[in-house]
């Protein structure tokens, strides 16, 4: 398949008065057209601060976009004017949802308000065309009698319904690509299975390519085609959704498998969790990130951060122990 999305090297830090945040080290992955990506991985290992990076929402200063390269259709968006960005790319050609949709709506515009002026900014549509348009995406996204609710506030919605608003803001203008920010993470478990469920349906009914960001697992397995796993700002394990689940390999993506729950388990069993902390992203690690926490580490670890290794059939890892084969790479 064609790649639509390709990130190489990707380096984003933050210069804080508390010292230089190491936020993002060097991520590099693709993602074909029409395929859906996942980003795993737990609070704080860099997973929204790459897509942000990506469309040049990181705010400058603090933040700075270190190096990198991010071809998209052959151009690189990180040397497109901001202008460019703007028109051009965000909106219209990428489109984000985020986590919180409260905080992304504004709560003093209506609903149509808000959905009308990306058709406005970046289609150029009149009045009337874009009330069409705005009734027409409410109606895509599952919302009842679309019309009558283009004059109600985001308070007047459920935490799905607001959502769902999102989801149509972000495809008004027909993007090629859509970025989803741990958008279920708000809502309850039947909402979040509608969410997921809704996305699904528009990649396969309009082409969608989706990178979607997660620290659930157990929404990947029914969601994407790849996965790709961070911590600390660095991708430690990458592969199809089928051989990450079949066969995981670094010692993080398997304590995440191990903190799942399982319908099998007995109600009085504990749920495993991953001991330790997060490291200290003010501190630039001398060896692995994941050291501290695992339980394979040998000394090799705490010297040198592993590089990120084929293990053959599109599955990369960066550990420099085999735990499947109990030896050092």
């Amino acid at each position: 398949m064609t790649i639509l999305l390709e990130v190489k090297n990707l380096i984003t830090r933050f210069h804080t008065p508390e010292g230089t945040v190491f936020a993002v080290n060097g991520v590099s992955f693709s993602l074909e057209e029409g395929g859906t990506l996942a980003v795993v991985g737990e609070s704080g290992c860099g997973k929204s601060v790459t897509m942000m990076s990506l469309l040049r929402l990181i705010p400058i200063p603090p933040g700075e976009i270190v190096s990198g390269i991010v071809n998209y259709h052959g151009q690189d968006l990180l040397k497109l004017s901001e202008n460019s960005m703007q028109s051009d790319i965000r909106g219209k050609e990428i489109a984000m949802v985020f986590q919180d949709p409260m905080t992304s709506l504004n709560p003093v515009l209506t609903i149509g308000r808000q959905l009308t002026e990306p058709l406005r900014v970046h289609l150029n549509y009149q009045p009337d065309q874009a009330r069409k348009r705005a009734v027409d995406l409410l109606e895509l996204v599952g919302i009842p009698d679309p019309s009558k609710r283009l004059g109600d506030y985001p308070h007047q919605f459920s935490g799905g319904m607001r959502q769902r608003v999102m989801i149509a803001m972000a495809l008004a203008c027909n993007p090629t690509m859509l970025i989803a920010d741990e958008p279920t993470t708000a809502l309850d478990v039947t909402i979040q299975a509608q969410i997921i469920e809704l996305v699904k349906e528009l990649r396969d009914k309009i082409g969608l390519s989706i990178i979607w960001i997660t620290h659930d697992l157990g929404v990947v397995a029914g969601l994407a085609e790849h996965v790709i796993v961070m911590y600390a700002g660095y991708i430690v394990e990458e592969a199809d959704v089928d051989t990450l689940y079949e066969n995981p390999r670094h010692p993080y993506t398997l304590a995440l498998m191990a903190a799942l729950p399982h319908a099998e388990r007995r109600r009085e069993s504990r749920l495993k969790s991953i001991p330790g902390a997060p490291p200290n992203l003010l501190v630039e690690p001398s060896g692995c990130p994941f050291a501290s926490r695992c339980e394979y580490v040998v000394e090799k670890c705490r010297l040198e951060n592993p590089p990120l290794k084929a293990l053959g059939n599109e599955h990369s890892m960066a550990c420099w122990l085999d735990v499947k084969m109990g030896e050092l790479q």
